[in-house]
């Protein structure tokens, strides 16, 4: 009885895998890579453990009885989007996005990596279209906007605004203060155009499972979000996934504790751990 329970078990998780597999074709192309090519793409880091270590010692050693421990690096998963969208001149402009499937932003430059705000909020909303249209043209007048002054930015009937802003308010994406409306992000910035500048060349490294950080958000989730925000007009071309290079340096304090702290291998800067999923 015990073994026709786990032939059922086995037979139904072998259903589920390949059920899975066969509606996922991104897991296969993206499988089918590493096997046959044993590699996966990473941006080129610019600085070794050892310089930054150097560069930042009177920041990271507190005293002569701190110690330096073994670096290690791990590769944190982005999404490299090849788009093509129109801008206010109506004309059409291709470019790349780095989006990160950790904390759910987008990255504007690769060599200070400025990112956007609110992004992440707005996946975890499955916010539309319509509310990104809201989102939008309240940060176009710094996150506020009367109810009045909005309707007339969106050029809206009031019945059609009205569950929008409602959806928006449900949502947690906006507050209302009386008549006044506004963000819900503390210092947003959504209101960018779809592209990243990008410093640094790809590079190929040999795969391993124990170097990458798991996904937070998925592709489709990526994709989702961009289009909502970026309008009709945004198109997305291709998707390759591309990792950035972070490394995890340890202090052994004098009490036997470990202070530890990541940092950008592409411009040596130091990463907050909430960019990390921490």
């Amino acid at each position: 009885m015990l073994r026709s329970k786990y032939f059922i078990f086995a037979v139904l998780t072998a259903v589920a895998v390949f059920v899975l597999w066969e509606s996922n074709p991104q897991m296969q192309n993206l499988v089918k890579q590493y096997v046959e090519n044993g590699e996966f793409l990473t941006l080129e880091a610019k600085y070794t453990a050892d310089e930054i270590m150097e560069s930042h010692k009177k920041e990271l050693l507190a005293g002569s009885k701190h110690a330096f421990q073994e670096p290690s690096m791990k590769f944190y998963p982005y999404l490299l989007l090849e788009i093509k969208y129109t801008k206010s001149d109506k004309k059409t402009h291709e470019g790349v996005v780095l989006w990160s499937q950790i904390d759910g932003e987008m990255v504007l430059n690769t060599e200070t990596w400025d990112i956007t705000h609110g992004f992440e909020d707005a996946i975890k909303a499955s916010a539309t279209r319509p509310e990104f249209m809201i989102m939008n043209a309240l940060a176009k007048y710094n996150g506020s906007l009367s109810r009045e002054k909005l309707q007339q930015e969106l050029h809206l009937e009031g019945d059609t605004l009205d569950p929008w802003i409602d959806s928006a308010r449900q949502k947690h994406l906006v507050i209302q203060k009386g008549n006044e409306l506004k963000l819900h992000f503390q210092n947003p910035k959504i209101l960018v155009n779809p592209e990243t500048k990008i410093s640094q060349a790809l590079v190929s490294k040999p795969y391993s499972f124990l170097q990458s950080v798991g996904r937070k958000y998925s592709q489709g989730q990526i994709e989702k979000i961009a289009k909502a925000a970026f309008g009709q007009d945004f198109t997305i071309r291709e998707v390759k996934e591309v990792f950035l290079p972070v490394y995890r340096i340890e202090v052994l304090n004098p009490d036997g504790s470990i202070f530890t702290s990541h940092w950008n291998a592409l411009n040596g800067k130091k990463i907050s751990p909430s960019y990390l999923g921490s």
